[in-house]
């Protein structure tokens, strides 16, 4: 594939050989097939270069001292934050906050906006493909406050029911809170749909983008939500950096999640001020290296081009669904069009318990999730206690997808035999 619109060629083999963890070799010396990216990506040597180029050469807390070494840190620092605003199309800067992961991005809306503008009886709509941390942060403030929190249902493709949505998003609908793409299911949210019908009655809508922001292009002028959030360590980049973008009036309005040192204007002995947005809610040092770190991995995503990024995973699914279709025993869940999902296949083999295919693909050197992938209520309407998932990322093959198959053609063999 030839270089386009100033990006690098989406050359496969020169992408796996930025990634050293790939030549490892695990169980019984099988080469490594990593398709556990949903629940975290590998990291490219530039990114690892970066971490070590920080505390190596620049090591120092952030927007605290004059010396050198601080000065070059914060400026390495704040320079992360324009490369995130230009990656989502962000109106200013100053509206992308700093978080550890998603999960903090989400529970910093629900405390500082929620716990402020929510009052009882007023309604928050999500729907049942939402992971975990889209579900229990709104629990806890329905059973302190009192809102009434209300569900889209997911239909048997795995899809949403859209007719539900517009019934149940109305008048007092105050927050919809909705994922981008479904970390279980792979299924892509249609936003197009349901951002317009929260708008139309005046909620504010936050945006899971956990799994949508490293896959497929985000403008969040264009996707016309008031929150996103998502995670560094999905996208190429260290744990413990989030991002929350949030609309800057809304921002503003907010309460700080946590209090401390360099979240604050003045303080005395009496009270305190809060300091300007975004670093209001960045109470204490941050992960300053991490945070350096995930500029280099926007640029690297940013060199390859988000559109061909989305372009080499819908081949990657389209050929997993039909070369998982064909083995005997696997039921895949999930939309059956590859259009209609991210790089994620979710499945189960027949009279085999998920955690039992695991570990047959685990043997062939093939990384995947088994469980319930923090996503129970979808587990609860598949009627299943567990599935697999297979996810994948730019740096994954076709080929891949062929040792996953026939591992789990072997896990049929074995397990089949053991039953006889």
């Amino acid at each position: 594939m030839t270089a386009q619109n100033g990006h690098r060629p989406f050359d496969v083999g020169a992408i796996r050989r930025d990634f050293p963890i790939l030549k490892r070799e695990v169980a019984s010396g099988a080469r490594l097939v990593y398709l556990d990216n949903a629940a975290t990506s590998q990291k490219p040597v530039q990114v690892i270069a970066e971490i070590t180029r920080y505390y190596r050469d620049h090591n120092a807390n952030i927007h605290r001292g004059v010396h050198t070494l601080s000065m070059e840190a914060s400026e390495l620092y704040d320079g992360v934050r324009e490369k995130v605003r230009a990656f989502i199309n962000a109106p200013r800067e100053s509206e992308v906050v700093f978080t550890r992961n998603t999960t903090e991005s989400i529970n910093l809306v629900a405390y500082g906006w929620g716990r402020k503008f929510l009052a009882a009886g007023d309604e928050v709509v999500i729907s049942e493909i939402e992971h975990h941390s889209n579900i229990v942060p709104w629990q806890v403030l329905r059973d302190e406050r009192g809102i009434v929190l209300k569900y889209i249902p997911m239909l048997p493709d795995g899809t949403l029911d859209l007719e539900y949505a517009r019934q149940v998003i109305g008048p007092r609908t105050k927050l919809l809170a909705i994922t981008a793409m479904s970390n279980a299911l792979g299924t892509i949210v249609p936003l197009h749909e349901l951002i317009p019908l929260a708008k139309a009655h005046g909620a504010v809508v936050l945006v899971d983008g956990a799994q949508s922001v490293p896959h497929m292009a985000v403008d969040v002028q264009a996707l016309g939500a008031d929150f996103l959030a998502f995670s560094s360590h999905k996208m190429l980049g260290p744990t413990g950096v989030g991002v929350l973008w949030g609309r800057q009036e809304l921002l503003a309005a907010m309460d700080p999640f946590m209090s401390g040192g360099d979240m604050i204007l003045t303080v005395t002995m009496e009270s305190a001020t809060w300091n300007e947005v975004p670093y209001k809610f960045e109470a204490g040092t941050p992960n300053i290296a991490g945070v350096i770190a995930f500029g280099a991995a926007i640029d690297y995503l940013q060199s390859l081009g988000m559109e061909r990024v989305r372009a080499h995973e819908l081949e990657l699914v389209d050929y997993g669904l039909r070369r998982l279709g064909d083995v005997p025993g696997v039921t895949i869940y999930g939309p059956p069009d590859a259009a209609d999902r991210g790089g994620v296949i979710s499945f189960s083999v027949e009279d085999v318990h998920p955690h039992d295919v695991g570990q047959v693909l685990d043997s062939h050197g093939v990384a995947v999730r088994a469980g319930h992938h923090c996503a129970q209520p979808v587990m609860a309407a598949l009627n299943v206690p567990a599935t697999v998932r297979a996810s994948f990322y730019i740096y994954n093959t076709p080929a891949e997808i062929d040792v996953l198959a026939g591992a789990i053609e072997e896990a049929n063999r074995y397990f089949g035999v053991l039953s006889a």
